[in-house]
């Protein structure tokens, strides 16, 4: 399965609360990608992300709040495509989403302050570093704090 080749890579996960996951662990993400994809509202959207016929990794965007329009994008690149601009256009095609379909007002990001490249691709794309959130995120190893990225409508190009 596509999904596992690059969930079950240690790498991958090292600045994820999951991971790295066996093959039912991603077969349970799939299934549960499928099940959000039929929720009314929809507030879960999962993209495969394709590189010459290749599934290497996903896109995720959700909707946190309806009633503020904000959303939220993450995205996983499996480490053999790494450097290619990948995740840089996935991120792109995710914030172009939230602001075109669905009329936010506020997409953000979170990373681990270790993860440079993440943190590096959600500069490129013109999300500004709106400071730290102290041990927000319960690890493996415990807590850890997030660097939280954003941008508004008003500051994003169609």
């Amino acid at each position: 399965m596509g999904v596992h080749t690059y969930a079950s890579q240690e790498i991958v996960c090292q600045y994820q609360p999951w991971g790295p996951n066996t093959e039912i662990e991603s077969q349970d993400f799939v299934n549960q990608a499928i099940k959000d994809s039929t929720q009314n509202p929809r507030t879960r959207f999962i993209f495969a992300v394709i590189y010459d016929e290749i599934l290497i990794g996903a896109g995720e965007f959700n909707i946190r709040d309806f009633t503020n329009k904000v959303g939220e994008i993450g995205y996983i690149v499996n480490p053999d495509y790494w450097g290619k601009g990948i995740a840089t256009e996935v991120a792109t095609l995710l914030i172009d989403f939230g602001f075109g379909e669905h009329k936010l007002h506020r997409i953000y990001a979170t990373c681990d302050p270790r993860n440079i490249g993440s943190s590096r691709v959600l500069e490129k794309v013109g999300l500004t570093k709106e400071g730290r959130m102290r041990e927000d995120l319960l690890m493996k190893d415990g807590w850890r704090d997030s660097l939280l990225y954003s941008v508004l409508e008003h500051e994003w190009k169609l």
